[in-house]
């Protein structure tokens, strides 16, 4: 006999798969990758995107993705790409204009996705603090939606890299109840999503980083 636990998270797949499945989005899906003007290797970690698409396109619902998108923030198409991605090391800055950009498309439905790549943080928050002045990140509970989306984390993030001794966090900003933004600090996740030969990750890291990774797409789909 199945138990209640499993059965839930049958219903749960199967709600979400209707869900995509709705809104055509099991059509194409893409990560649009932010190349913004100063600091930081913006491209760092090439095949981690591709990978993960490839991933999500194997093991979810959603059966045809795009390739990855590189933008501008001050691109006249930028709000074309519901689901933004930023990484990088070192000392991330946005100009004017990008800090307009961005905070008009968070506003607007966007949905982006910041992984530190070790280094980036103290500049990060910085620039997230020039955006929305009046926010601050919220610690995502082990509970929330965004470990159980599609996988089950019961720990929380993963942790793929060890750089500073620290625990990894996924931190939120939020918008009229709307997550808007995802940071997920000192996991690396980027990295676990990179082809194996580059950091010779054990296929259980790998495949825990890819995994979140979906959890987080699912979950910007939804909006929670």
């Amino acid at each position: 006999m199945l138990s209640i636990k499993h059965c839930l998270k049958v219903l749960r797949k199967y709600f979400i798969f209707l869900l995509i499945t709705s809104l055509g989005l099991s059509q194409h899906f893409t990560i649009a990758r932010i190349h913004y003007s100063g600091g930081g290797d913006w491209y760092s970690d090439p095949s981690s995107i591709p990978n993960l698409l490839q991933y999500l396109s194997a093991n979810t619902p959603i059966s045809k993705t795009g390739t990855e998108t590189r933008i501008r923030l001050t691109d006249g198409d930028a709000g074309h790409y519901p689901y933004l991605y930023l990484t990088g090391h070192g000392n991330i800055r946005f100009t004017e204009d990008e800090i307009i950009s961005l905070r008009s498309l968070l506003l607007n439905g966007a949905f982006l996705h910041a992984d530190d790549n070790y280094g980036m943080d103290k500049s990060f928050r910085r620039e997230m603090k020039r955006v929305f002045p009046n926010k601050e990140f919220v610690e995502l509970p082990y509970d929330h939606l965004v470990f159980s989306s599609y996988y089950k984390f019961e720990n929380g993030l993963p942790k793929i890299h060890e750089h500073n001794n620290r625990p990894p966090q996924a931190l939120g900003l939020f918008h009229n109840e709307r997550l808007i933004l995802i940071y997920t600090y000192e996991s690396d996740l980027g990295d676990g999503w990179e082809d194996e030969s580059v950091h010779d990750n054990p296929l259980l890291i790998r495949e825990a980083a890819l995994k979140m990774g979906v959890n987080i797409i699912y979950l910007s789909l939804i909006h929670i």
